[in-house]
């Protein structure tokens, strides 16, 4: 089969498309022919090994894997042993080890049917980043009905969830991104919307029950300014950088701080889970939450993907096709 790989960690451009074997499930595992797959920071990391922290699990020195890709939209090919939820020729969504390839192996638990109205690439652009939306709203900050929401990087890939997911549970979502993005995070329900390219919203005066950081390396000290006396912050992404703390810093003194303070300060770390999957298959398929799909770009694209997600640009989410 073909596959985009790398056997070194670096830049994305030493991805190269090659032919390997092709996987076989075993008991409990589910093959599936890959239609799209979802390119994400979490990526980035992959390929490039940074920073350095990740890589007790990810190889050391060379990546374990040398196909990257995390999320898949595609078609079950054959299913294992013991697995009864789909069969052959089922349409299905959700995360795999290496889904850079025409086809994947995982786990049944990690797959869940694909919503109808989605198209494989929207299905594929799910996955990661909205486990850290749904997980952060709905976990850490305990979002309800009522609550005022202040989601920073709305309009990149899970700031883009993380505003329609705040949305579905009744919250008051404000949404801060770059003047391109402005009219994507009204478009998915977003009551506000804050250009950071021209205000700073720490600056205003408005106080937010919950604040979901999904994007940029803003202080602790001024996020707290916009949370209320015993509001809730919850970091999910720091893309600042860095070979062996990459923004982690932030995260690690926040949830140093937030024993001494009324404010719950905090992190997140999101897995997939499949109960998980299957509320958000659920939610997209009433329309509460649909993929921001900026754009696709071919399997031999990889790179060029990645770059493109890097720079800063992407509104909500891209995928590959093959």
């Amino acid at each position: 089969m073909k596959a985009m790989a790398s056997h070194t960690y670096g830049d994305p451009s030493r991805l190269r498309l090659v032919e390997i074997d092709r996987p076989s499930q075993g008991p409990g595992e589910v093959l599936v022919r890959v239609h799209a797959a979802g390119v994400d920071q979490g990526v980035w990391h992959l390929v490039a090994g940074l920073p350095y922290p990740i890589r007790p699990v990810s190889g050391l020195r060379r990546p374990k894997n040398p196909v990257p890709g995390l999320d898949l939209a595609g078609v079950v090919e054959a299913i294992g042993a013991d697995v009864t939820a789909f069969a052959p020729g089922d349409e299905v969504f959700g995360t795999a080890a290496g889904t850079f390839a025409e086809y994947v192996v995982t786990p049944a638990a990690k797959l869940a049917r694909k919503p109808g109205r989605l198209s494989f690439a929207e299905a594929a652009s799910v996955p990661t980043s909205a486990y850290a939306a749904l997980q952060a709203a709905r976990d850490k900050a305990k979002v309800k009905d009522g609550d005022r929401v202040l989601v920073i990087g709305a309009g990149g890939g899970v700031g883009s969830y993380a505003v329609q997911v705040a949305r579905a549970f009744g919250a008051e979502v404000t949404g801060v991104t770059r003047t391109a993005k402005l009219d994507l995070v009204r478009s998915l329900g977003a009551t506000h919307v804050v250009d950071h390219t021209r205000t700073d919203v720490t600056t205003e005066g408005r106080r937010y029950d919950v604040v979901l950081d999904c994007g940029g390396h803003t202080p602790l000290l001024r996020l707290r300014r916009v949370l209320e006396p015993r509001g809730t912050l919850v970091l999910v992404g720091s893309e600042v950088g860095g070979r062996w703390l990459g923004g982690t810093d932030r995260a690690l003194r926040a949830m140093l701080l937030s024993p001494f303070v009324r404010q719950r300060l905090g992190t997140l770390l999101s897995t997939d889970r499949p109960a998980d999957l299957e509320q958000l298959r659920a939610m997209l398929d009433d329309g509460r939450v649909t993929p921001a799909l900026d754009r696709t770009f071919p399997l031999e694209q990889a790179a060029e993907a990645i770059r493109y997600l890097r720079e800063g640009q992407v509104r909500g989410k891209v995928a590959l096709t093959l």
